[in-house]
């Protein structure tokens, strides 16, 4: 659904989030795998919204380097003073014609729904301004609405501000509003800092627009979870666990098998196949994209991946790999950046792969190294291989070509290239080229010292 009207989103995410103990502003904390920040921007752009403003201040060059793939302008409040202030910061960039939706940058439960709703409203109402409140059982730290005696919006009363008789309201001020320009930027020069946190309220405008015509509008929120917000590790947390449940509600109603989802995490932007199984303590990452009928973990790991169809990863370590059909991988393996498995491929127990290329139905079922190396079809490597593909100073390459038999405890000196159909004897260590069709054994001669065994006391 687009929205058909000139709508600016302006986010509020200048803030350091003291409370958060820690050099990132608090907008850059992930929740999902993904920056709080960004989670904003994406709803906002799934609600229809292309015009966004993101206010930044403190932490900037982190906030905006975190942005820097999405279509957004950066409003620079340079002292933080309060969310009026934020807000005027933004007055030049904005179309006086169009209506301002105002959100703050860490809230990432939001739903895209929502906002679409709370604009509907706005449209609906011609109101100059509307806001989205939310009914809690536990209204502390929020602002409160105070509305007139016929249930008409009077005010926003701040909770270090409230009266005893006002903190027991119940239905809350969530931050979120939809303006129209024309009649907010004007008005947010007549704030003033008589407040207890000494800042410029945005909520001081609705009540100097409620003044003028009583015109201030309030649509209440149909989820409360939605509104949380996050302003230390505690609420992360929370919001962390309420992002994950969605997600992996939302593989499950798609085909995807949890044996324990409250022990499966996985990160937003996540895709996984029908018919695939996730088994507990099971972490999927980032940019993943995993296929069809796989069966994933237990206890394994896998970060900005592409797995196939047909896939059985069990108790393994995976980052940055991309891993074809119906492949085999562990228990206890890791597939470092750069390893690209093709189709049935056999990677087992304690095995270590890192930026090398292994072709279709090769093996290297256990404790093997394999790195910097160019493997090709129905290859089998021994246990106890290894690519010696570092000097100190520089990487160098491993080819083995196709049908190649590797024996067990073999170190491979690179560079060198294995030719195809060539067996190399266990125990050798290749420092040279083997040509194809070539059985290579390089061994010192054995030596036996008679009656020198080690004889007990």
């Amino acid at each position: 659904m687009r929205v058909n009207l000139k709508v600016s989103a302006v986010i509020l995410a200048a803030g350091r989030g003291v409370r958060m103990c820690s050099q990132l502003p608090k907008v850059a904390h992930k929740a999902a795998g993904k920056a709080m920040i960004v989670h904003i921007v994406e709803l906002v752009e799934q609600a229809g919204i292309d015009d966004i403003k993101v206010v930044v201040g403190h932490g900037r060059e982190t906030v905006e380097s975190l942005l820097r793939d999405k279509n957004v302008e950066f409003v620079i409040q340079a002292e933080q003073l309060g969310t009026g202030h934020a807000l005027l910061q933004a007055e030049e960039y904005i179309d006086p014609l169009s209506a301002v939706l105002v959100l703050a940058g860490d809230t990432p439960l939001l739903r895209p729904q929502t906002i679409q709703r709370l604009i509907q409203f706005h449209l609906k109402q011609k109101s100059p301004a509307v806001i989205l409140s939310a009914e809690l059982s536990n209204p502390s730290g929020y602002g409160r609405i105070v509305r007139q005696a016929d249930q008409v919006f009077s005010q926003i009363v701040e909770e270090k501000d409230a009266t005893e008789a006002e903190k027991k309201i119940t239905e809350i001020n969530t931050g979120i509003y939809c303006f129209q320009a024309s009649r907010v930027f004007p008005l947010l020069s007549q704030t003033n800092t008589t407040n207890a946190q000494g800042e410029y309220y945005l909520t001081d405008v609705l009540e100097l627009i409620n003044r003028e015509d009583n015109s201030v509008q309030v649509i209440r929120i149909e989820d409360p979870e939605e509104i949380y917000g996050v302003n230390d590790r505690v609420q992360l947390a929370y919001v962390e666990k309420i992002l994950r449940k969605r997600k992996n509600l939302e593989l499950m109603r798609s085909g995807v098998t949890m044996l324990d989802p409250d022990s499966t995490l996985i990160d937003k932007d996540v895709q996984v196949g029908e018919d695939s199984v996730l088994f507990p303590f099971t972490i999927i990452e980032g940019d993943t994209h995993i296929g069809c009928s796989c069966q994933i973990g237990p206890y394994t790991r896998i970060s900005n991946s592409h797995i196939g169809d047909k896939v059985i990863i069990e108790s393994s370590r995976i980052n940055q790999a991309i891993i074809g059909n119906s492949c085999t991988i562990g228990p206890y393996a890791y597939l470092r950046p750069d390893s690209e498995l093709h189709e049935n491929v056999k990677v087992g127990d304690f095995a270590e792969i890192k930026k090398s290329i292994i072709g279709a139905n090769s093996k290297i079922p256990h404790l093997s190294y394999v790195g910097d190396a160019v493997i090709g079809q129905g290859v089998n490597i021994g246990a106890g291989t290894i690519t010696c593909n570092y000097d100190g100073q520089n990487k160098y390459q491993t080819v083995i070509e196709d049908k190649v038999f590797i024996g067990s405890n073999t170190n491979l000196v690179a560079p060198v290239r294995v030719g195809e159909n060539s067996t190399i004897g266990a125990g050798s260590t290749i420092a040279r080229d083997v040509p194809p069709d070539t059985l290579a054994v390089e061994r010192a001669k054995q030596k036996n010292f008679p009656n020198r065994a080690k004889k007990g006391d």
